[in-house]
């Protein structure tokens, strides 16, 4: 059977954001804008938080899960700002979990056609022990890029 063109472009494109790593960040976010701007494509950003372990729960104050969403909900929104896509193109999303289980709940529950993410040169621990990115790559049920930081 034979796709259309309109049937190969991607919708809808998910971009897992690590918070704290400007440059990987930026990397599948330019990925991402050159992908949706010709096809009229939505971006969701997506933001994973790790689980605080429970052992630290003593030494934290008693909102901080709550105050900790809203700052990743507010930097990933500012991130969603700088786009420069048309009004309803982004959306964000914070989840809470394993980095590569949450990204891929996200992709089925958002319907993705295409991840995008990104990923450092592999070392010999990825290589040994996987990244996130493999782990992605491995268990998508959608397309996935992945871009070199």
């Amino acid at each position: 059977m034979k796709r259309s063109l309109e049937d190969m472009m991607f919708k809808k494109l998910l971009v897992p954001v690590d918070l704290g790593d400007e440059a990987m960040a930026k990397a599948s976010l330019d990925a991402a804008k050159a992908l949706a701007e010709p096809w009229g494509a939505e971006v969701r950003l997506l933001h994973v938080r790790p689980i605080l372990p429970s052992a630290y729960l003593e030494y934290v104050p008693a909102d901080f899960e709550g105050i900790e969403k809203k700052r990743a909900t507010e930097d990933l929104a500012a991130l969603a700002g700088k786009l420069g896509l048309p009004a309803g193109k982004a959306s964000t999303v914070v989840r809470t979990g394993g980095v590569y289980h949450e990204v891929l709940a996200e992709a089925d529950e958002c319907k993705a056609d295409l991840i995008i993410v990104s990923s450092h040169w592999p070392t010999l621990a990825t290589y040994l022990v996987g990244s996130h990115a493999t782990n992605i790559v491995r268990h998508a049920h959608c397309s996935v890029l992945v871009v070199r930081a």
